[in-house]
């Protein structure tokens, strides 16, 4: 399937990958463009036989060559969980940009507020208190973000911890799993794994009462789950993708897509180490990356489309 591309750029020859539910409504391609740092895939989504997902990005995910607008998503209220820092300070603030209301929240309340201040000024982005580990906190908090936002159209799942809070020093000196404290797999899973769950399981009643809704679950790459020195870290992971495809499935034909997102390498950010080598952290992504992807996910220019893995750094801004 040939599909032109914008400027120089003549045809990208995109490979069909088949995507569901409906191969007639939704085409899924990746096309590989050869670039200054080598051949890099890049995913062209297809809708009704127009061309909806077009572009080009660098390997640390910066976008050029943008083939139509940006969605713009008025009217659309987001949740972000775990959104002070890193990847879900970058996606709260290109859902702001594009258009939505957005609710970050975290644990610390001070660091919320200060974080949807630095996104902007007015009421369109707000900071929550709320601790993704506790049911009360959960239910309290998306009580608040209901009354705040009147509804929630997109779930985006973010809020985790990472390998430093067992070993800060895990990608230069791994450590085996016997040398893992229980108390540091029990929280690590508590965080990335239950919180998923309690933050999913309070939001879903609401968006199957209004008929439609977006839940876009963060993840990691598969090596990561299976990486020498990654536990919890790794099988934390691991089970969120799985519950992400149950959640998809068990919520299929009810109006709510759930697809997982992730950003294809090791992005800066709170989870990465600051003692990492110079040359490591000079392959590290920006967490800007996540911004088109989760803007594309969030709008209904994507409604249909569920139980997807998208990975950012294939992915092309429309």
């Amino acid at each position: 399937m040939p599909v032109t591309g914008a400027g120089a750029r003549a045809q990208l020859d995109v490979q069909d990958r088949g995507v569901r539910p409906d191969p007639g409504e939704h085409r899924v391609g990746v096309a590989h463009v050869p670039g200054e740092l080598g051949e890099l895939p890049h995913r062209v989504v297809a809708g009704l036989g127009s061309i909806i997902l077009l572009g080009h990005h660098d390997y640390h995910g910066n976008v050029d060559d943008v083939t139509e607008p940006f969605p713009d998503l008025a009217g659309v209220r987001a949740l972000v969980t775990g959104g002070t820092s890193g990847l879900g300070f970058a996606m709260s603030q290109a859902l702001a940009e594009a258009g939505a209301r957005v609710v970050l929240t975290g644990r610390d309340g001070q660091r919320v507020r200060e974080a949807a201040a630095r996104i902007a000024s007015d009421t369109r982005v707000t900071g929550l208190a709320m601790d993704v580990r506790d049911e009360q906190s959960v239910t309290d908090g998306i009580d608040r973000a209901l009354t705040s936002l009147g509804g929630i159209d997109v779930l985006v799942n973010n809020a985790g911890i990472g390998m430093r809070t067992v070993n800060p020093d895990f990608m230069t000196e791994p450590i085996g799993f016997w040398q893992v404290s229980p108390d540091g797999f029990r929280d690590l899973l508590a965080t990335n794994v239950l919180g998923y769950f309690l933050v999913a399981r309070a939001v879903a009643p609401q968006m199957l009462e209004a008929g439609h809704g977006k839940i876009v679950n963060i993840s990691v790459s598969e090596t990561t789950m299976r990486r020498k020195g990654f536990t919890p870290y790794g099988p934390s992971r691991a089970a969120t993708e799985a519950l992400s495809h149950i959640m998809a499935a068990d919520l299929a034909g009810t109006g709510i897509d759930v697809n997982l997102l992730l950003p294809g390498g090791a992005t800066r950010s709170g989870m990465t180490p600051d003692s990492a080598p110079e040359d490591m952290q000079a392959t590290w992504l920006d967490p800007a990356i996540m911004g088109p992807p989760v803007v594309w996910l969030a709008s209904p220019a994507s409604d249909g489309l569920t139980d997807q893995r998208i990975v950012a750094t294939e992915f092309a801004d429309r």
